[in-house]
């Protein structure tokens, strides 16, 4: 017979309302940095300037910040 084994403590959920709030944040930063790549022609400063810096910054900051923050006084389970 399957041995059943029960928890003692209740489960958590991994992320808290701030980084709900920084993933939204990041997903408006890329899509603002999606649409300035599309308007206006290929060679404006919106295209080759704004865009990528908005894109690096959503992609290589926002994101990781959003997935890896945790508060300073939050346990940590091992």
């Amino acid at each position: 017979m399957a041995r059943q084994i029960k928890k003692n403590k209740t489960e958590k959920l991994p992320f808290t309302r701030t980084n709900y709030i920084l993933f939204a944040a990041g997903l408006v930063v890329l899509i603002v940095g999606f649409k300035a790549l599309s308007v206006g022609p290929w060679n404006s400063f919106s295209s080759l300037t704004l865009a990528p810096i908005l894109l690096i910054l959503a992609y290589c900051i926002i994101f990781p910040v959003a997935i890896l923050y945790k508060k300073r006084g939050q346990e940590q389970d091992s």
